[in-house]
């Protein structure tokens, strides 16, 4: 716990500053034969000073300025930061276990593989820092301020407050961080930082972390567009996520590589059939994608959920469709304009949906 100070109180040691600005080699010499003296550096302007891989174990730099400060492989093991500004600062490499930078001004700071563990960052300033391969175990980050801040190669799944952290901005989350958490990051932390929805449930699945009750890719033809606009807008009300084409493609993406992606990353298939789908060879394409990833679960859960516009599934001699008229409850929307009737028939769906992922939890 850091000492209470008091407004023109508290002054640093003028001896210990002059030391300091000395360099490294005579400050940590005199360190080590004066272990037990208290280090004061509070409210020092150390601006630009070079405190490279000098030993500041357990020294108090309240309300220091260190702005472009070079602190790149210092130990500052149980300091107390809390209010220092660090603008611009270089603490690469440094091990900051257990420092206290409550409220502290890390605008653009260079925290590159610095050990943060247990250090306190709550309510600290990180617009624009580099905390790229920074050990993070155990830090509090509650009511951090972040925005364009580098979160590369870090292992996030310790770190305390993510959820409440402040996003002025987009940052910079690497694939490397996502995979070292295992996609155990709290979901506001990645929106507030700029992820998609989309890409957001696509690291949920890869890590086989499914969150709500999980996710569907609509199957359908252009031409019933009305409809499965209206079914997807229902479904995301109901917490359910859809990876929807005209929604979730963006230009340039490659069409039949990216449904294929899909369908097989998202958990259920929901397949509008009409007299425009049955005759649809992407349609036959995508329902065949569903029904071989049912079999690799041995058939335990459905993946596929066909529903009707219309009596085209009821007559169709193609194989697929009629394989599917005896296998399957078809779910009947054919009222689908009409709003009591089309509630009924979602609401059934939905039913239907929630089952399957209770099933899937057990």
């Amino acid at each position: 716990m850091r000492a209470i100070h008091v407004r023109g109180e508290h002054m640093a040691i003028p001896e210990q500053v002059e030391l300091l600005r000395q360099g490294a080699d005579v400050w940590n010499q005199w360190r080590a034969q004066h272990r037990d003296v208290v280090i004061d550096l509070s409210e020092t302007d150390l601006s630009e000073t070079d405190l490279s891989e000098t030993d500041l174990r357990g020294a108090d730099l309240y309300r220091a300025k260190l702005h472009m400060a070079n602190l790149g492989k210092a130990d500052l093991t149980g300091a107390d930061l809390s209010e220092a500004e660090l603008i611009g600062a270089d603490l690469s490499a440094s091990n900051l276990s257990e420092a206290d930078f409550n409220h502290a001004i890390l605008y653009g700071a260079m925290l590159y593989r610095a050990i943060l563990y247990r250090t306190d960052l709550s309510v600290t300033i990180l617009m624009r820092a580099n905390l790229s391969e920074a050990d993070l175990s155990e830090t509090d980050l509650t009511g951090a301020v972040a925005g364009d801040t580098h979160f590369a190669n870090i292992d996030l799944r310790g770190t305390k407050g993510l959820e409440t952290i402040r996003h002025e901005g987009p940052s910079h989350i690497s694939t490397s961080t996502l995979e070292k958490s295992e996609g155990d990051i709290p979901e506001a932390f990645l929106r507030g930082a700029g992820l998609s929805d989309t890409f957001i449930q696509y690291v949920h699945a890869l890590v086989s972390h499914p969150i709500q009750y999980y996710t569907c890719f609509l199957s359908y033809s252009s031409k019933d567009q009305d409809f499965a606009e209206r079914l997807h807008t229902n479904l995301q009300n109901q917490g359910i996520r859809c990876w929807y084409a005209p929604h979730e493609l963006k230009p340039g993406d490659y069409y039949r590589h990216k449904i294929d992606e899909s369908i097989r990353v998202y958990d259920k298939l929901i397949l509008i059939l009409s007299s425009h789908s049955v005759e649809s060879e992407w349609v036959e394409k995508e329902v065949d994608i569903a029904l071989k990833k049912e079999e690799s679960m041995d058939m335990t859960r459905h993946v596929l959920f066909p529903i009707r516009l219309d009596n085209a599934a009821l007559q169709s001699r193609r194989a697929w469709v009629r394989s599917l008229r005896f296998h399957r409850h078809i779910g009947d929307f054919m009222g689908w304009k009409d709003h009591d009737t089309y509630q009924a028939a979602f609401e059934r769906l939905l039913s239907d949906l929630k089952a399957e992922s209770v099933k899937k939890s057990e």
